[in-house]
């Protein structure tokens, strides 16, 4: 059964990875919070450069990280992250963006695309989910960043969308992965985000569970869901069930720590 599973990498270092993508030309890693530098709330492996953190010890974060999921730190290519649908094509010229500042990451995007072997698409987390995509036939990766606003306008469709307009991907041929990311027992969200659902999803209510006067949403089904929308199946969408506010001794969790934690690395390389 294919499924999520942490792995222990090179020097000492615990990541999580899909195992349906084993058998695809590709590495991919999902880091944990365990094994860094960072001290305080930042405990202690945050990769993100935007948090308050110091920047020295990110960056060491991020090569540990790097070196043990086997990919080359300063070639990872970063975006800027801010909950915007924007799809973006990553080419040779963009090696190493953002890869040690944070002002040199790619502007106004939340989902990065390439059919270039050798280099690392890198996007940052606490709570939002991170959907890993793979064509294997025409050979291009994506990877999104799909918060509730990013979930809401599709972002994981449009990645796939747009790897179709510019790849020739084959939605049927992908296969996705949804990582540590708040789940339905955490996530309660208010009548601003349920009216969205409401105007993007026909069946909202199998995505959504009422308890009380309070609505919890799934964002994994979700992102499931707009996937298969456009072709993807089924069978070949793993999803981790893994709530980062329920285990944030293992992950960030940008809700359960009141806003004040570090970001986990999601990476994916052809």
């Amino acid at each position: 059964m294919e499924r999520f599973m942490l792995k222990y990498g090179n020097g000492g270092l615990w990541y999580g990875i899909f195992t349906h993508f084993d058998k695809l030309s590709v590495k991919h890693g999902i880091s944990t919070r365990l094994g860094g530098t960072s001290k305080q709330s930042f405990a202690s492996l945050n990769l993100g450069l935007h948090t308050g953190d110091e920047d020295k010890q990110v960056i060491a974060n991020r090569q540990l990280f790097c070196q043990g999921v086997g990919v080359v730190a300063d070639d990872i290519v970063t975006a800027e992250q801010i909950h915007t649908d924007r799809v973006f094509v990553v080419t040779k010229e963009h090696i190493g963006k953002g890869a040690k500042k944070y002002s040199e990451a790619i502007k106004a995007t939340d989902a990065l695309i390439t059919n270039v072997p050798d280099i690392p698409l890198m996007l940052f987390f606490a709570d939002c989910v991170p959907v890993l995509i793979v064509d294997p036939v025409q050979k291009a990766i994506g990877i999104a960043h799909a918060g509730w606003k990013g979930t809401m306008d599709k972002i994981a469709q449009k990645t796939v969308l747009t790897m179709q307009s510019h790849f020739g991907t084959n939605p049927q041929q992908c296969f996705v992965a949804i990582a540590p990311s708040i789940g339905p027992c955490c996530y309660e969200v208010d009548n601003i985000v349920i009216n969205r659902l409401k105007g993007q999803f026909q069946n909202w209510e199998q995505l959504v569970r009422p308890n009380e006067h309070k609505w919890y949403l799934d964002l994994w089904q979700t992102n499931r869901l707009q996937l298969e929308e456009i072709g993807v199946e089924s069978r070949s969408i793993v999803v981790s069930n893994v709530c980062t506010a329920c285990n944030k001794e293992l992950f960030f969790s940008y809700r359960a720590e009141n806003g004040c934690t570090g970001r986990m690395g999601a990476v994916i390389v052809l």
